[in-house]
């Protein structure tokens, strides 16, 4: 295989000859395309049927409504169409049709997760919903896990550090989900799939008017999935069994000169569990039948509310609370947190001065039955649950020197009530051409990080290592610097957009889980040296007057981890990924054909000593399906297809030992290393974190939608 330095160079060089033919052409539009002007304005309307926005209105850059061709900050729009070419139960796996976005598995058992953006693990995304920030730790992927998809709008993606605005957590991006506004929503959806695995997914939604000045939005998802299976035969299920509802309710209240007033609850209960194919209730927390079982209840609030003033100023808040009760084998964890955040914006503009200057207060009370909340003083141990207060400032100031020019200055201060100080910068610059086909954007910027590992990472609460901490763990802080390249190419009556993005991303403090030092043991602590993200990311979509659209996204980069003199590679992390959506419309028969897919490079997997027999890193694998749907006049459809269409499933020997997963056969030393033995010779323990992708094989689905769109 070439070495990543070569991919590095193939990439460059095939971007620079996309930019070079692009600068071939004249500036002004062809005559071709003044000749089929009126098509080229039917696929610019007609952008939110597939795929992307051309040019929709944003708000995660920049905390306030602007195209996305004026803003300064890169942002990927992905709208719902999208997600329907391959549907899903929840916007996490849908993510996996995006490009340098990845939901990775990190149990091979209870198939907990979380998302990564250009390698960078889930701890450091943000997660928002409508502009707010709902998620953090505990509830890293419930906050993507639930919410129904008959409500989702759009999907806004920063790839990068977004920690001016919005704070911890958001160091290595932002998905923020915007669902529909309860003004525009249809009066009533539905959308139900299942498979021959015998799952099924449920969305509802409902509008309501409640008098002349309140308007409501509903709506309910429901996923299932009971059917035990073992297609690899390593004596454990295949995917977790799970329960999951979710009900979400939107409101919006009419006031005097339309200022803003909406709000939104969210409730998520969810029953999961997976293990071994005996596993039964009765054996939840002992060490007959090993299963992970893992119970949820959580709910969130939050809301945005205009000031009475005539100044723009608004009051944005959320608050959740998150219970878990769960067990990994005999290891029991419970735990419960509550976050509350409040936050006053106000926007101003001053000549060619946009300010938008904030402050915000975040309390986080986290509890658990771990030694994390506890304190030991003369042989007792006392309950010390983890408070935080958080309160924070941040001015933003947005120049536009003329048409073409735009300068994005940004300053954040926070004040951690455990860690101090925190000061975080940041700085946009975006120039385009007067067409605005030609975009550059510059983007610098710190964020940071206050890790709690038990809420972060699921490897910290399986039984089968010890988890150690090596000293008090200090926060992660992070340099970033993003250069992003967008072109429009007009052919005939097609378009093509470009946008190409290299990324640097410099880690200080990186909190990293060593998994080789000792297989027995996961060992935390704060890295002696740094840690790289670096790559190159290009997106093409490509939109023909006949009906074939195609998404096509490739991301090469390089995460590293140097430690004490010695460089590595992250574990679990690709090198190379793509992905592509392929849709083509046969108007005449009101029929849409789509195939999506994705294809992941070789990942470095956590082994358990010099004697472990399974491969050190993955293979070159790829998930692609495929998807017929069929409209009719009265807003309904049916639409049916295959996922994993190559059967694609990882070695059946994931987990090592799964046929004595409470470690009763295996001989340890006196140090507690474990001694191969007859039975034994690999010197392996039970073990589910050797995981980089679903158990589930190929697998036929039926759907149908229907709507009765708003009057």
């Amino acid at each position: 295989m070439m070495k990543l330095k070569n991919y590095y160079f193939i990439f460059a060089l095939f971007a620079l000859q996309l930019e070079f033919s692009a600068q071939e052409k004249p500036s002004q539009i062809p005559d071709t395309l003044k000749k089929d002007s009126i098509k080229v304005e039917q696929i610019i309307k007609s952008e939110k049927l597939r795929g992307k926005d051309i040019d929709a209105v944003v708000i995660s850059g920049t905390m306030k409504e602007v195209k996305k061709s004026d803003s300064p900050v890169p942002i990927e729009i992905y709208s719902k169409e999208f997600f329907r070419a391959n549907p899903t139960p929840s916007i996490f796996e849908s993510l996996q049709n995006v490009n340098g976005v990845r939901p990775q598995l990190n149990c091979n058992v209870c198939n907990t997760g979380d998302i990564h953006i250009n390698g960078l693990e889930g701890p450091y995304t943000m997660v928002a919903i409508d502009g707010m920030p709902i998620v953090s730790g505990l509830s890293t992927v419930y906050g993507l896990t639930g919410i129904p998809q008959s409500l989702i709008e759009r999907v806004e993606i920063v790839k990068g550090p977004a920690s001016t605005l919005y704070g911890s957590e958001a160091v290595g991006g932002l998905i923020n989900i915007i669902t529909k506004s309860a003004q525009n929503a249809p009066i009533f959806s539905a959308d139900v799939f299942s498979s021959d695995w015998l799952d099924v997914n449920l969305d509802l939604g409902s509008k309501f008017n409640i008098g002349d000045k309140i308007q409501t939005l509903i709506g309910v998802n429901y996923f299932n999935y009971q059917n035990k299976l073992d297609k690899n035969k390593d004596g454990f299920t295949d995917i977790t069994l799970q329960d999951r509802i979710s009900i979400f309710n939107k409101w919006n209240i009419k006031r005097k000169e339309n200022r803003a007033f909406n709000f939104a609850t969210r409730y998520v209960y969810e029953d999961r569990w997976g293990g071994d194919m005996n596993f039964e209730r009765q054996f939840r927390g002992g060490d007959q039948i090993y299963g992970e079982s893992i119970y949820t209840n959580r709910w969130e609030a939050l809301g945005l509310y205009q000031l009475p003033i005539n100044e723009p100023i608004m009051f944005q808040f959320s608050l959740n609370g998150h219970y878990q009760n769960s067990f990994y084998g005999t290891t029991s964890y419970n735990a419960k947190q509550y976050i509350s955040f409040g936050q006053l914006t106000w926007n101003k503009i001053l000549s060619k001065h946009d300010f938008l200057l904030g402050a915000s207060y975040r309390h986080t009370f986290y509890d658990d039955n771990t030694f994390a909340t506890a304190t030991i003083n003369n042989e007792s141990t006392t309950n010390n649950p983890s408070v935080i207060s958080l309160p924070g400032v941040f001015l933003q100031d947005e120049i536009t020197f003329n048409s073409s020019h735009k300068l994005l200055l940004g300053m954040r201060y926070d004040y951690n009530s455990i860690h101090g100080n925190v000061f975080t910068p940041r700085v946009n610059y975006k120039w385009n051409s007067e067409s605005k086909k030609d975009i550059l954007r510059i983007s610098f910027g710190t964020g940071y990080r206050v890790a709690n590992v038990f809420t972060e990472d699921h490897a910290a609460l399986t039984g089968a290592r010890t988890v150690e901490f090596v000293g008090d763990l200090k926060p992660e802080k992070s340099i970033n610097g993003n250069i992003n390249y967008e072109k429009k190419i007009y052919l005939g009556s097609s378009i093509i957009n470009l946008d190409g993005t290299a990324f640097y991303t410099y880690f200080k403090n990186r909190i990293v889980a060593d998994y080789l030092t000792d297989p027995n043991k996961i060992i935390y602590a704060n890295l002696e040296g740094y840690a790289v993200s670096k790559g190159l990311s290009l997106n093409t979509d490509i939109k023909f007057s006949n009906g074939l659209k195609a998404l096509i996204g490739a991301t090469l980069m390089d995460v590293s981890i140097t430690n004490e003199g010695e460089t590595m590679r992250q574990l679990l992390t690709e090198s190379f990924s793509g992905v592509w959506s392929i849709a083509y419309q046969i108007k005449p028969w009101n029929l849409t054909l789509d195939y999506t897919g994705n294809i992941y490079g070789p990942m470095d997997l956590p082994l358990l000593g010099p004697l472990d027999n399974r491969a050190s890193t993955s293979p070159i694998y790829s998930l692609q399906n495929i998807q017929m749907t069929k409209q009719f006049k009265n807003r309904l459809e049916i639409y049916a297809g295959v996922k994993n269409l190559l059967n694609f499933t990882p070695a059946a020997n994931s987990i090592a030992r799964s046929f004595d997963p409470f470690d009763k056969e295996v001989t340890f030393d006196a140090a507690g290393q474990v001694v191969a033995t007859p039975n034994n010779p690999n010197a392996l323990t039970f073990d589910p974190s050797y995981v980089y992708a679903a158990n589930q094989g190929i697998r036929f689905f039926l759907g149908i939608r229907y709507e009765i769109p708003n009057k």
